[in-house]
């Protein structure tokens, strides 16, 4: 793999992980109810789902989901309902906010536990790894090595990524004076979850 084909492969992934989705949503909302501890568990959760997509798209089980009908819809059905819960739970949270206590109180084992699904059962996320990773395969060199290059620099770039989502999320924590507030951006969130799991629930192989 060429070093331009290396930044190109980079450009792309950080275009991707700046787009938002269930994994943007979740960092934030645990960021605003956790604070930055509880973001940490919860990138570093992502991080382990995307991790173990990139791992079977290179034993080739990312080229299954993306040519099973079957595989990918239950896979597909599976993200949709566990966004669409992730998203009711959301909206009934309560409005009180006292990060402090949260952090405290809240295991972050849970947040990391949590993450992990949320990255695991977004079947779009295997499919793309596994339509985009060939394109930047040189046949002619090591692929165990050009699929670790590539392994980490997706995982770095959202990694870097989720961290600027979270720091955005502790700021309009910072502006939210009252539990009205907290309340009305809890369901704003949950709304989020559940529009993403219904847009998954749509989604096309």
């Amino acid at each position: 793999m060429s070093v331009e084909w290396w930044l190109t492969y980079l450009v792309t992934t950080i275009i991707l992980s700046l787009s938002p989705g269930s994994g943007a949503i979740n960092t934030m909302t645990t960021a605003i109810s956790h604070g930055y501890r509880g973001a940490a568990a919860s990138i570093a959760g992502l991080q382990t789902g995307l991790a173990i997509h990139i791992v079977l798209v290179g034993i080739g089980l990312g080229a299954l989901f993306s040519h099973s009908l079957l595989a990918f819809e239950i896979l597909k059905w599976a993200g949709a309902a566990y966004l669409v819960w992730l998203g009711i739970q959301q909206w009934r949270a309560a409005g009180a906010l006292d990060l402090n206590t949260l952090a405290t109180t809240q295991p972050r084992s849970r947040l990391f536990k949590r993450a992990i699904f949320v990255n695991l059962t977004n079947p779009k996320s295997i499919v793309f790894l596994a339509a985009l990773f060939p394109q930047f395969i040189s046949p002619h060199q090591p692929q165990a090595l050009q699929y670790l290059v590539l392994g980490v620099t997706t995982v770095v770039v959202d990694i870097i990524v989720m961290i600027g989502y979270a720091g955005l999320a502790t700021r309009i924590a910072g502006w939210i004076k009252g539990p009205k507030q907290m309340k009305a951006l809890n369901r704003v969130f949950g709304s989020l979850f559940m529009l993403v799991g219904a847009l998954l629930a749509g989604a096309r192989q």
